[in-house]
């Protein structure tokens, strides 16, 4: 578990699975009254086996809620920089991150350990 430092950004370690790859990271919990009090993350994802044509994606949720899924690009490497609060977020005061590989329907997806953060 790691714990942010007031206002600052914290790095987020590589996280990685077969195919896919998060890398360069950081977090942040916005203060109570911006950016909606959410847990904020910023790093680049990357298709790391780009032959085997299958695409990547970043599931991050904070406490009492859903996954968010947020997608990659097939053969790319992307910059994510995104804010993941709901309604109640800003009194949260967990989070959940990891990286996937969306293997398709036919076979189950992949990912990377989970990796949780405090406020």
């Amino acid at each position: 578990m790691g714990a942010a430092v007031a206002g600052g950004w914290s790095p987020v370690p590589t996280l990685k699975t077969t195919g896919a790859v998060f890398v360069d990271g950081a977090y942040k919990w916005e203060p109570k009254g911006k950016n909606h009090g959410g847990f904020h993350f910023k790093g680049n994802l990357a298709d790391a086996k780009k032959g085997d044509g299958n695409n990547v994606y970043m599931q991050v949720r904070v406490e009492g809620y859903s996954w968010n899924r947020l997608n990659g690009k097939q053969g790319k490497t992307v910059h994510l920089d995104k804010i993941v609060y709901d309604g109640a977020a800003q009194y949260t005061r967990k989070a959940w991150i990891r990286t996937c590989r969306d293997r398709g329907s036919l076979h189950p997806d992949n990912c990377s350990y989970t990796k949780r953060y405090a406020r």
